[in-house]
């Protein structure tokens, strides 16, 4: 299988996990509780993630300078949209329970939530295409932690969208253009940026884990750590212990 090819087939599938999450969201009675639980052990999974499979892998690439910048500007570039866009009614898009606006409340909502999910897929899966740069194949724990953390987001996303009014037409096309997009963001993060200065490379792959960790203190904690409450912390723990040694092992 071709580098590109391979990037966006692994892209393809760590994405895939929000339909499955959306599924379950849609179709089935999931306690916002436990929601919330499956929600605090993915960021934990991202976590780990993007500290160890990243930014590890940026520094080692390209020094701490260049780490460092791309990192602070990931987080920002995140958060500037991520900020039009809550303006624009879609903050709560990742909420289990009733805080999504609907389109009769916030006309424009459904528009901004779709644009929202599009952009929360695009760090990881960039991330997934820069594991393949090194020559020594994908990142498998890098892939499993990001299919790991999107099960819980697309399950979380669709329950609130059907409490929110939106069909079942809207939840699962949303969805599949996520998937679809994560693909070519898989490819394009090997593609675009394969035989740049290690500098650049280094910069690209901190500016991932700055926008994901961005997103995750913006849309997936807040659903964590106030419906799992007292049990998100350890949960969040269990996640990251999860992911670091899934790390380890394909070290």
């Amino acid at each position: 299988m071709s580098g590109p090819i391979e990037a966006g087939w692994w892209g393809f599938v760590a994405g895939a996990a929000l339909l499955l999450g959306a599924a379950l969201g849609y179709f089935a009675r999931v306690p916002v509780r436990a929601t919330a639980a499956v929600m605090a052990f993915g960021a934990g999974v991202l976590i780990s993630a993007l500290a160890f499979d990243l930014m590890d892998e940026a520094y080692r690439t390209g020094g701490f300078t260049s780490t460092a910048l791309g990192f602070i500007a990931g987080a920002v570039v995140y958060s500037a949209a991520n900020l039009i866009l809550a303006r624009q009614g879609a903050h709560h898009r990742k909420r289990s329970g009733h805080q999504q606006p609907s389109e009769s409340g916030v006309p424009g909502s459904g528009t901004a939530v779709f644009i929202g999910a599009l952009i929360d897929g695009i760090p990881e899966s960039i991330a997934i295409g820069l594991t393949l740069l090194g020559g020594t194949g994908v990142s498998m724990p890098a892939v499993a932690a990001i299919f790991l953390s999107n099960l819980p987001e697309g399950l979380s996303a669709a329950s609130g969208m059907k409490k929110a009014g939106r069909s079942a037409r809207y939840v699962f096309g949303l969805h599949a253009a996520v998937v679809a997009v994560s693909a070519l963001a898989a490819l394009l993060g090997y593609t675009v940026l394969k035989g740049v200065s290690s500098h650049l490379a280094a910069a690209i792959t901190a500016v991932a884990a700055g926008g994901i960790l961005a997103m995750l203190v913006d849309t997936m904690m807040p659903e964590a750590f106030e419906e799992a409450h007292e049990l998100a912390g350890l949960i969040a723990a269990a996640g990251f212990l999860a992911a670091f040694m899934l790390s380890r092992m394909g070290a």
